[in-house]
């Protein structure tokens, strides 16, 4: 293993870089500054077919600067947080500002905004595992999956355990700071019918090494989910209602978000231009951001400008309540920042929420998408196609797997289209949500 990484010592280190960084700035002209450091540490192993790939030890470290003369802004950042390293991009970034042109909306977040509130999240839980101990939980997850009849190959197991600090601060005198952890564990199999190949995985992902999946369940989990692959056919071309499982439903709530950001708005890119107030989704399904639920995978009492985190609604009822904004993206848009610069955090959905059965059944002949393919989503009008797999649905029961389709629609006509929501909630991630039945999408088939 690397070094043992002491993150009390860490993050005193950082915080001394950047309120260097910041007082230098002013000493060379700056008239407000803004400094991200950052250093995190872990190991990754990968084994496949019950021999060791790879073993790779990283310690990334890298601190960013932003100056502001005037209403000009400059900034240069180094992957090296020495002194030598933060005074060079502190200069090399008041150089940049001076040829700049000036931009209304820059500067810094407002003073009052800052964090004052701010409590141990809880995200950070070191796992002292020693390379051995990772190379046999990751072997024994792949053992597993192997071992289950019928499936052929391995394409690997990962195991990865990493920790960092991250530190923040500007000229307004604040200074954040948050230390954080993320292991996860996954696993890739393969089977094989007189169809051909089929491939898919499992994995657990949390904060804490104590809220991971038993390894051996992984291994298992992967080869179940290959082996219903197997015997794919190409459904028939038409309009049916898609269900989408709740990972992919997840993805949905992205392409909404990156609509709702500052950033496409104030540059007309987005599909959710001049809509807020609208009715996106059935009034019974809202929205709602949680950046301060502790120990969860996004949470910060902070964001990315130092402006203190607050619950934010961004569907209430069915309606666009909110846009994500940065201090800087809602200058440009004549608005208030929402506290989202680096994104929303912890997106929670509340509406009424049904067993995976009952949603097939309400579906009755339709297809349940495991996976999509492609990068087919267009933020400015929203159109959806994505290449798909998953299962054909009849009479409300799985009959076999599908594969080799595409999925088209709109984003506005699959959000408003929303007729269930599962309670199959997937809370590996910082959106937590069940299944999502959408009342009717284009399928290209066979």
């Amino acid at each position: 293993m690397t070094q043992a990484f002491d993150a009390a010592a860490q993050q005193a280190l950082l915080e001394t870089r950047a309120e260097a960084a910041l007082a230098l700035a002013r000493r060379r002209g700056a008239d407000a500054c803004e400094v991200g450091a950052s250093v995190d540490q872990g190991v990754g192993v990968s084994v496949r077919e019950g021999e060791v790939e790879s073993v790779e030890m990283t310690r990334d470290q890298g601190i960013a600067v932003t100056v502001y003369v005037g209403q000009r802004k400059g900034s240069a950042s180094s992957s090296d947080a020495s002194e030598a390293s933060i005074r060079d991009a502190v200069e090399k970034a008041i150089a940049i500002a001076r040829y700049t042109g000036e931009d209304p909306a820059s500067g810094l977040a407002d003073a009052e905004l800052m964090a004052r509130d701010m409590p141990d999240m809880k995200v950070h839980h070191p796992w002292a595992l020693s390379t051995d101990q990772a190379i046999e939980l990751a072997l024994a997850c792949e053992k597993a999956g192997r071992s289950v009849a019928g499936i052929k190959s391995s394409d690997g197991a990962n195991l990865s355990t990493g920790e960092g600090v991250r530190v923040y601060g500007n000229s307004h005198g604040f200074i954040g700071a948050q230390r954080g952890s993320q292991h996860s564990l996954s696993c890739v199999l393969i089977a094989e019918d007189a169809a051909g190949m089929q491939r898919d995985y499992d994995f657990t992902t949390a904060r804490d090494p104590q809220h991971l999946l038993d390894a051996e369940a992984v291994g298992r989990s992967a080869a179940q989910k290959t082996l219903a692959r197997l015997g794919s056919q190409r459904p028939a071309t038409g309009r049916l209602p898609v269900m989408f499982d709740p990972r992919l439903a997840a993805g949905l709530i992205g392409h909404l978000m990156s609509g709702a950001a500052g950033g496409a708005l104030y540059r007309q890119a987005s599909f959710l231009c001049d809509r807020l107030g609208e009715s996106l989704f059935p009034e019974w399904f809202s929205l709602s951001e949680r950046p301060m639920e502790v120990g969860a995978m996004a949470s910060s009492p902070f964001d990315g400008d130092g402006v203190q985190t607050r619950d934010n609604v961004f569907i209430d009822k069915g309606h666009l309540a909110s846009y994500m904004l940065s201090a800087y993206s809602a200058r440009r848009l004549g608005m208030q920042t929402t506290a989202n610069a680096g994104g929303a955090r912890n997106l929670r959905i509340s509406a009424p929420l049904s067993e995976r059965g009952a949603l097939l059944s309400q579906m009755d002949r339709g297809i349940l998408v495991t996976e999509l393919m492609g990068q087919g989503v267009n933020g400015v009008t929203g159109d959806y196609s994505r290449g798909a797999a998953g299962f054909w649905v009849e009479n409300g029961r799985i009959q076999y797997p599908v594969e080799e389709f595409t999925i088209a629609g709109n984003l506005t006509a699959i959000f408003s289209g929303l007729v269930g929501v599962g309670s199959d909630i997937d809370t590996r991630g910082s959106i937590h949500t069940g299944s999502w039945l959408i009342d009717e999408m284009t399928i290209a088939g066979s």
